[in-house]
């Protein structure tokens, strides 16, 4: 069960918290497929009959005053508790109903997630699983805000109310082609790169900065032939011979299963691997499906085929 299908949620209060999530009413109008107006006319209302201002704007993005501090902080409370009777109504229904909120980063929206879904689907076809992509940060804070129930992300900062059930090192790779000068290593060395045109992830991405301090500290000089924030478009830049894209195996496992990638890790004394974790709301507030799929989930990301 979702508050938000079942009508629980308020239509003023949804639309508060994607506003205050967004920090802005355009993007929360695109979320909501409504028109800007229809938005700002529902603020409006709602801050005329508090009878004081929920959002003041600062450079161009609305930010929350103290009264929307306080109107957000027991919006979130509602929600959780909600979401928490949802979850124990659906118990009482054991694993034949109920709903699953996952938000995951790209790269295991392309891999990890249609298996581990598939398996989960094997044994509860009657579970609702709702998958949202986002970066990292945002996936790890929609936990924390009772938004989901589950997210796996990459090297992140904990929030304090959120449970780490999961944890896996993962390096970094050069994703070559068969017949690459690359392909034929076993593994490369963070020189080796020096001179090469690299296509790297972007700031709302961790692993494109997380890279380039890597190889600051080695004093090795990348080439940047392009920056983006889209994991499959690197994929087939690289398939295209467009350019030399690091990335880790997760989200390339089908290239790899098929042939036209090859994964070759990066070792380097100095460079540390990344962590993918998988993360869940406390114990307390899981329903016994998202209890389900969490531990599905832990399995698949700790499986050989994606160290």
């Amino acid at each position: 069960m979702d508050p938000y299908r079942l009508g629980l949620v308020a239509t003023r209060i949804h639309y508060f918290q994607l506003v205050a999530r967004l920090g802005s009413i355009r993007q929360a109008a695109q979320a909501l497929n409504v028109a800007p107006s229809s938005v700002s006319r529902i603020l409006r209302q709602l801050e005329e009959e508090l009878g004081t201002p929920l959002f003041e704007r600062v450079r161009q993005r609305l930010k929350l005053t103290s009264a929307g501090e306080l109107m957000l902080y027991h919006a979130r409370l509602s929600l959780s508790e909600l979401n928490r009777a949802c979850s124990e109504i659906n118990d009482l229904h054991g694993l034949h109903r109920g709903t699953v909120s996952v938000a995951v980063i790209e790269s295991v929206a392309r891999g990890i997630m249609p298996r581990a879904l598939q398996e989960f689907w094997q044994r509860h076809p009657g579970i609702t699983v709702n998958v949202r992509v986002m970066g990292s940060q945002q996936a790890a804070n929609a936990v924390s805000e009772g938004e989901c129930d589950l997210a796996l992300v990459f090297d992140v900062k904990v929030p304090r109310n959120v449970r780490r059930i999961a944890t896996v090192s993962l390096p970094l790779g050069v994703l070559a082609l068969p017949e690459s000068r690359f392909a034929e290593k076993k593994e490369i060395r963070l020189f080796d790169l020096a001179g090469e045109q690299v296509i790297l992830s972007d700031a709302s991405l961790t692993l494109g900065s997380w890279i380039e301090e890597a190889f600051s500290r080695q004093l090795v000089d990348l080439n940047h032939r392009a920056r983006t924030n889209s994991i499959g478009l690197m994929v087939d830049l690289a398939k295209r011979n467009l350019g030399t894209v690091l990335q880790t195996r997760i989200g390339i496992e089908q290239e790899i299963a098929e042939g036209s990638l090859k994964f070759v890790p990066l070792r380097d004394p100095k460079l540390n691997a990344r962590k993918l974790m998988l993360l869940s709301r406390s114990e307390k507030e899981m329903s016994d499906a998202s209890a389900a799929l969490g531990k599905l989930l832990g399995q698949s990301i700790d499986r050989p085929d994606n160290d």
